[in-house]
């Protein structure tokens, strides 16, 4: 493990990705099938209605205990588990597509009826909202106050519209991935902090025979409205139903089957595959989220002229970010939500954590993920793709971590939650495209190199690999330093030759 960017390597891989998409087919979605494992250089044009569920109330599980422990990961946990396999059965039940759950965060769509069928868009947003209904009252009567276990809170986003699926993921480990408006915007919608109900926008309110209002993100339907939506489309499950069913998964299952043991880093060969309830893990780390700024506004403008385009950007920018993480750092990526990337990183041995390794480490990664970022875009226009106003926002943050995977066996989900996860995320979103924000723990815990280089607002705009590696390095911090002294020493031809060898498969490329 090289723990160094490599212009060299990073070209070729980048190169090599472009020639996977070289001839991107788009096709119209008009009937049932898997979209699962769409290949990397096809995409659907998908016409549905898009519902993201937020769990508002998940910070109740992670701060039920004053310290960061076993027990409130433990709680949490079986708190997602629980929820996930609630409403999978609901999805299922109403022949519902379930894009995505990352952690809390639900991402389905509703594609049927088709458009061939008449009023299929009022259809579809009426089941969505019937559906969106339906999961707020399971999740309601899930709690347990003996087991400290709170019945969820729930917010939820509908919009309606064209998207494109395309994949979502890396070799096995596929899972469709919507681009487009209703899918963003359900997202905003559904992102409330502790808002609870449904709010559709008024593209969606309108379809259905609704007003529009001044404030839909805020407007939440009404009873009435909720009924209606309800009548109209009928639902083969009953909350009653699926409570039943949760019940029994809760009366089967304790905290106490959440078993945790560390992962010797480097985390790059943490197998997602073998996880489970039992088979947790749980050490200290940093949490990595890195999200492509203006990429909403990118799909936007070329969804009608050019959407292969979309699916080139996309497919070559989140396969040179993983390489970056995996290959040169020995990072884990958890999963892509959209156009961002969440990645775990740590050093250290099979007992224990070098923090300030670990946080050094990890601003040596962003920097090489700017990196490659800015010569992904420059190999991406030198194909004539107009790459817009994208940039790159890069947040972290360091603390305790989990890694499990969730839900009904057969068909379980990855998921890495903890304090540090909210935070890191939080980190990015308070970047724009050219910055790197770190976390107010992983800065009082690195090396005095560290906090002279973010200074106290603890963001940084342009830090490419060259300037984290020089502006660490020229303060004295002990991992740049090597790093630099390693790259000085071994600038020979030998490296170059190396540098232009097959890269290996990663070793999570084997996952699921």
């Amino acid at each position: 493990m090289s723990h160094s960017w490599s212009h060299a390597r990073a070209e070729k891989h980048i190169s090599d990705r472009i020639a996977d998409v070289d001839d991107v087919e788009v096709v119209e979605y008009t009937k049932d099938k898997s979209l699962d494992a769409i290949p990397v250089d096809k995409a659907y044009r998908v016409f549905g209605a898009h519902l993201y569920a937020d769990i508002t109330n998940i910070d109740e599980m992670l701060n039920c205990t004053s310290e960061e422990g076993i027990t409130c990961h433990r709680r949490t946990l079986r708190f997602l588990h629980l929820h996930q396999r609630a409403v999978k059965r609901v999805l299922d039940a109403c022949d519902v597509k379930r894009v995505d759950f990352h952690n809390q965060r639900l991402h389905s769509v509703v594609t049927k009826p088709y458009n061939t069928d008449a009023n299929a868009e009022a259809k579809r947003i009426r089941k969505a909202v019937a559906v969106a209904q339906l999961i707020i009252d399971v999740l309601g009567e899930t709690g347990d106050d003996d087991e400290h276990i709170a019945n969820a809170k729930v917010c939820v986003g509908i919009d309606s519209g064209e998207a494109l699926a395309v994949n979502n993921g890396r070799r096995n480990s596929r899972e469709a991935l919507f681009l487009g408006a209703p899918a963003n915007l359900a997202a905003k919608f559904a992102s409330g902090a502790s808002r609870e109900g449904i709010y559709l926008t008024n593209n969606a309110r309108e379809a259905i025979g609704l007003k529009a209002v001044d404030k839909p993100s805020s407007t939440a339907l009404s009873k009435s409205e909720i009924e209606s939506c309800q009548e109209q489309s009928n639902l083969p499950a009953t909350k009653d139903g699926i409570v039943a069913a949760w019940r029994k998964d809760f009366e089967n299952s304790s905290i106490n089957d959440f078993q945790f043991t560390r992962h010797t880093p480097p985390l790059e060969g943490m197998r997602f595959n073998e996880l489970g309830p039992k088979t947790s893990r749980r050490q200290e780390a940093v949490n990595i989220y890195a999200d492509l700024d203006g990429f909403t506004k990118f799909v936007a403008d070329n969804m009608a002229k050019s959407a292969a385009d979309v699916v080139k950007v996309l497919h070559v920018v989140r396969a040179e970010l993983d390489r970056v993480i995996a290959r040169d750092f020995g990072g884990r990526r958890v999963r892509f939500i959209g156009d961002c990337v969440h990645a775990l990183l740590c050093e250290g041995t099979s007992q224990t954590t070098d923090v300030e390794e670990t946080i050094s480490t990890v601003i040596l990664c962003a920097g090489g993920l700017r990196s490659s970022f800015d010569l992904a875009l420059e190999k991406l226009q030198d194909e004539g793709i107009d790459i817009g106003e994208l940039g790159l926002a890069i947040g972290f943050e360091h603390g305790w971590m989990t890694a499990t995977r969730l839900g009904i066996q057969g068909d379980r989900l990855r998921c890495s939650v903890s304090r540090a996860t909210y935070a890191a995320e939080g980190e990015q979103i308070r970047c724009n495209g050219r910055q790197t924000a770190i976390g107010q723990v992983a800065y009082d815990e690195g090396t005095d190199a560290v906090r002279n280089l973010f200074g106290k607002s603890r963001i940084i705009t342009g830090l490419g690999y060259d300037e984290a590696v020089d502006g660490l390095a020229d303060d004295g911090d002990a991992k740049a330093s090597a790093t630099r002294k390693a790259a000085l020493a071994s600038a020979s031809p030998a490296i170059q030759r190396a540098a232009e060898m097959p890269l290996r498969p990663h070793l999570h490329d084997l996952d699921e």
